[in-house]
């Protein structure tokens, strides 16, 4: 299981803040990482949130460690996001989560 710690999260929203797929990327994560830490022990003790956006953090790290904060991606599509997104939006709604969904 891949997992990005808060750190991680936090310094690839920094980054790819202006990037038209990572930017709504990372702040769904960070939305994602924010709610669980507020209804739960935290990101890195509730093991479904971070499940549900393993697809997410590989399209944020990328395919190999050397594009992991490179902003001219090809792997970072709209289409890879709609993927990605898919699983934690079935989270949300098993949860009932209020978190924020970046399009």
């Amino acid at each position: 299981m891949l997992y990005m710690n808060e750190y991680e999260v936090e310094e690839a929203r920094a980054r790819y803040a202006s990037h038209p797929v990572l930017g709504p990327a990372t702040r769904t994560l960070a939305n994602l990482v924010d709610w669980t830490n507020r209804n739960s022990d935290g990101w890195a003790y509730w093991p479904k949130p971070v499940r549900a956006a393993e697809r997410l953090q590989q399209l944020i790290q990328g395919k190999v460690p050397e594009s992991r904060w490179d902003t001219e991606r090809a792997d970072a599509t709209p289409e890879a996001l709609k993927a990605a997104l898919r699983p934690v939006k079935a989270f949300r709604t098993r949860q009932g989560a209020d978190f924020t969904l970046e399009p």
